[in-house]
């Protein structure tokens, strides 16, 4: 698949992301939220990356308070201010160190939240426009995920909460492409096999 047609693919899941009904788009989260739970390796992370909703991606947010209610460390991006595709991580304690960001996001405030500059997190919840059926993802197009995770010294967890309709058989694959370890559905999690 050639890049216009990742375009023309980017264009048709956001659309239908974003048309979702509000009481779907609460329902399913709440079951990937309780799928991605039931795995022990998530619910007890010291330490875990998030992304915040936008545009009716799966909710996040009662993730920060289970895991601020149990004391770990949460960790969150926030585009890098004139470095397109580069983002820094930080780590926030309360709702009080987001505001307004880029795009149209909820971001860690820079002037609040603590920068990360060598984050450690043992899980990474992975925002997509899809993923297949071995893990890669569809991202936004502006490769942030793509040159952060090879920056890690570390190898968390990398878990893709997804809607039933953004997991598809087959995705154009990159050779920078990192593939995600687990796809998480309102009705299944997907273990994804590491490639030989």
């Amino acid at each position: 698949m050639q890049e216009p047609s990742k375009k023309l693919l980017r264009i048709a899941l956001r659309t239908r992301r974003q048309n979702l009904p509000l009481n779907l788009v609460q329902e399913d989260s709440a079951r990937i939220r309780d799928n991605l739970l039931s795995l022990e390796r998530i619910r007890a992370a010291c330490s875990v990356m998030l992304y915040l909703p936008a545009r009716g991606e799966v909710d996040t947010w009662p993730l920060l308070d289970h895991f601020w209610a149990r004391g770990s460390e949460i960790l969150l991006p926030r585009c890098c201010d004139g470095s397109p595709g580069i983002m820094d991580v930080y780590a926030v304690t309360s709702r009080e160190d987001l505001g307004p960001g880029c795009f149209g996001l909820i971001e860690p405030r820079a002037q609040r939240a603590l920068l990360v500059p060598a984050p450690q997190p043992e899980v990474i919840i992975v925002p997509a426009l899809a993923f297949d059926q071995r893990g890669y993802r569809l991202g936004f197009g502006g490769g942030y995920y793509d040159r952060f995770l090879p920056t890690l010294g570390c190898a968390p967890l990398l878990v893709g909460p997804a809607y039933a309709f953004q997991v598809l058989e087959s995705l154009p694959v990159e050779p920078w492409d990192r593939p995600v370890e687990m796809v998480v559905t309102p009705e299944s999690i997907l273990h994804i096999p590491a490639e030989p």
